[in-house]
């Protein structure tokens, strides 16, 4: 998706006229900003329409990541980030954005629409692992799973080599039971 095509408020227009342009009908609301109405929405897309919440060296994960990736039609309330460098950073963090100060490695995200964004398997790994603490994290397997089940499967093999992990014990469970209802 070309930028232009991507209208955030403040920038080219202001909120008043692309909220009229939304009730003509010309464009429609995605994450952070607008676009035409005709253009199709795909995970470049979507990833660049949250741009603006991703700080740098971060990349968008759990929840964020999900939502990019085609998991449900709207984004969550709460976007969730993760380093996506070795070295400690403190990146202005807007409020409806959660750091989770882990690292991630190089091959565990992709770059979409110019942003950083966890892979779809290591998302469903991350929402899984997440699911002790947060149980609205649910929602976002399921959507997920819906997108790519395979993911399922990967996932549960993927915790299985891994160790000492909090959540692994409730996460493999969740994921368990997600792969009989996608079969």
């Amino acid at each position: 998706m070309h930028p232009a095509f991507l209208y955030l408020p403040g920038r080219r227009l202001d909120i008043t006229e692309l909220s009229a342009a939304r009730l003509d009908g010309h464009v429609f609301e995605i994450g952070e900003g607008y676009i035409p109405a005709d253009l199709v929405e795909g995970p470049a897309t979507r990833a660049a329409a949250v741009a603006t919440l991703i700080p740098a060296d971060t990349a968008a994960s759990g929840p964020t990541a999900a939502w990019i990736h085609g998991a449900g039609d709207a984004p969550p309330a709460r976007h969730h980030v993760r380093r996506a460098v070795d070295h400690r950073i403190r990146p202005a963090i807007a409020p409806r954005v959660t750091l989770h100060d882990t690292a991630l490695a190089a091959s565990e995200f992709v770059v979409l629409g110019g942003v950083p964004v966890m892979t779809p398997g290591r998302t469903m790994i991350d929402l899984a692992l997440g699911l002790h603490r947060d149980e609205s994290l649910r929602r976002w397997m399921l959507l997920l799973a819906e997108v790519d089940p395979r993911l399922v499967g990967d996932a549960v093999a993927a915790l299985e080599t891994m160790t000492r992990v909090p959540g692994k014990r409730a996460g493999r469970g969740a994921l368990e039971r997600l792969s009989l209802r996608t079969r």
